[in-house]
């Protein structure tokens, strides 16, 4: 069973302020199943943006619910990171997007292949 978008974000927020880091929801998306995006932003004024895996990276091995992502677009203009959300936003108006001040995101999500 996998838990519902609002108590995904708020649990990944924690973890990024437990860790030093700094996260807010930028667009709030359905509470139970709006698809996650997350932006990254670097010191450098470059950021990376991480969105749902597809289903065909979901194994049964993942079945306890965790939330696989793979990276939309690394270390880029953040212009190039807000026209990808709004295309994304167009096609599913539910989405969530969370942004974090990190250089480490590692054990805040589980990233495809990574």
């Amino acid at each position: 069973m996998r838990l519902r978008s609002d108590i995904v974000i708020s649990a990944l927020i924690r973890r990024v302020f437990s860790q030093g880091g700094f996260a807010a929801v930028a667009r709030k998306g359905s509470d139970a199943a709006g698809a996650i995006f997350v932006r990254q932003r670097f010191r450098d004024g470059l950021e990376t943006l991480y969105g749902p895996a597809p289903q065909s990276f979901v194994t049964d091995d993942d079945s306890d619910g965790d939330r696989i992502f793979e990276i939309r677009l690394a270390r880029t203009e953040p212009e190039a990171l807000d026209a990808l959300i709004e295309r994304e936003a167009r096609f599913d108006a539910d989405l969530w997007v969370v942004e974090i001040e990190t250089d480490e995101i590692g054990s805040l999500v589980t990233v495809a292949g990574g």
